[in-house]
């Protein structure tokens, strides 16, 4: 069993949503055609995939039945966690409820929750801009407001992640947001002090796109942060190391 992680497939297989990524460069060519060869190639049905956010433009539930549909016939488990552009996010009731109905087995969530998985126990939640003057931030939000919640919703994940750890003590901890918690000189300072509080080392994030001489992975504070966006990942799953050899 291994662990994968990959963010931002914006999908778009439904024929009214038609937003296809291919209009923001060559690296995006053909990519969901690739997003499947890699997948396949790679992840096994004893495996689980991360999607950190971002995964498809549909505007609603049924709209994004299709993509949801095509992550379910992909190999493995899949955990979804929210994007900035994920506007077809209900409540997990709303989501139960709708999969079940459409047969839909393989994929769960990552809000406000944890996951244990083979050596690892999974948490994680969407975060927010770093800097309420950034490139795309909205001006007409609560910046405030919108970085407690995020910090709120990722201390109830961290807690659960504890609470896992404490019967399982070897396993690893790790945090999967879609927005970078620091990046380009700005940190989101209260969902850092968090990650450290819980004793975290390592954090995957997605939402940078376009920048592929960007380190794969840097050290802020002692947390190690790995980029999993799709484009820069060249649409191949990543895989995620256990650091603990004996297990």
């Amino acid at each position: 069993m291994s662990l994968y992680t990959i963010a931002d497939l914006h999908l778009s297989t439904h024929a009214e949503t038609n937003k296809s990524m291919e209009v923001f460069g060559s690296r995006w060519a053909d990519y969901m055609k690739r997003i499947e060869g890699n997948w396949r190639h790679l992840v096994t049905d004893s495996d689980t995939v991360v999607i950190p956010g971002d995964i498809s433009w549909a505007l609603s539930l049924e709209e994004a039945l299709s993509d949801m549909k095509f992550i379910d016939s992909l190999p493995g488990k899949k955990i979804l966690g929210k994007g900035n552009h994920d506007f077809w996010w209900c409540s997990m009731k709303k989501h139960g409820e709708f999969f079940k109905k459409h047969g839909i087995e393989s994929i769960s969530f990552l809000f406000n929750n944890a996951h244990e998985c083979d050596s690892f126990i999974i948490a994680g939640t969407r975060g927010w801009y770093n800097d309420e003057d950034a490139t795309n931030a909205p001006s007409e939000v609560d910046f405030e407001k919108l970085t407690a919640r995020e910090r709120g919703r990722l201390k109830m994940s961290l807690e659960q992640a504890r609470q896992l750890q404490e019967h399982s003590p070897e396993k690893e901890i790790i945090v999967f947001m879609h927005f970078p918690p620091y990046w380009n000189g700005k940190s989101s300072e209260p969902l850092i002090e968090l990650i450290r509080e819980y004793g975290v080392k390592r954090v995957f994030y997605g939402h940078i796109h376009g920048n592929y001489t960007v380190a794969p992975k840097f050290d802020y504070n002692g947390i190690e942060m790995s980029i999993v966006s799709a484009d820069y990942l060249e649409f191949i799953p990543q895989n995620v190391p256990c650091l603990r050899k004996d297990l």
